[in-house]
């Protein structure tokens, strides 16, 4: 699976921890930044990676800032992503079952030894389909209007 990656300055520590993990876990990522400690806009590097995601480039997303709700809302702007900021494997799990989401969203200052279990959770769940596709094509409605 490929996985577009990025972060703002505040997460990159964790950037590169996550892009460790993947590709031990044996999926391929690009890194779209950033790429040193220096400050930069998490809306920029959001959009890189939300368009990567919403263009079929990349199978996943993942998004880290500070707390992760920039980069949430910021993914979420574009047509087509379901960014979800995920504290725990069940919100990571519900977001992919419930919400077809796309983009994972993480906070920079979460504790390091829950991430890969959020990273799993949130490659290996599937959508469920059924009743939530109702609820995804209203929210599909919603990006027209």
């Amino acid at each position: 699976m490929r996985i577009a990656i990025g972060c703002d300055h505040k997460g990159l520590n964790l950037k590169q921890f996550i892009a460790k993990l993947v590709a031990e876990s044996g999926h391929s990522y690009e890194d779209f930044g950033c790429h040193t400690a220096d400050p930069v806009d998490y809306p920029d590097i959001a959009q890189k990676v939300a368009e990567a995601v919403a263009r079929g480039d990349f199978g996943f997303g993942i998004l880290i800032c500070d707390t992760g709700i920039g980069m949430s809302i910021a993914g979420n702007k574009v047509k087509g992503i379901r960014a979800a900021l995920c504290h725990d494997v069940f919100s990571a799990r519900r977001a992919r079952q419930h919400n077809d989401a796309n983009i994972l969203c993480l906070a920079a200052g979460m504790e390091a030894n829950a991430v890969p279990k959020i990273i799993d959770a949130f490659l290996s769940f599937q959508f469920e389909g059924g009743r939530h596709v109702i609820r995804l094509n209203k929210i599909r409605a919603m990006e027209g209007s």
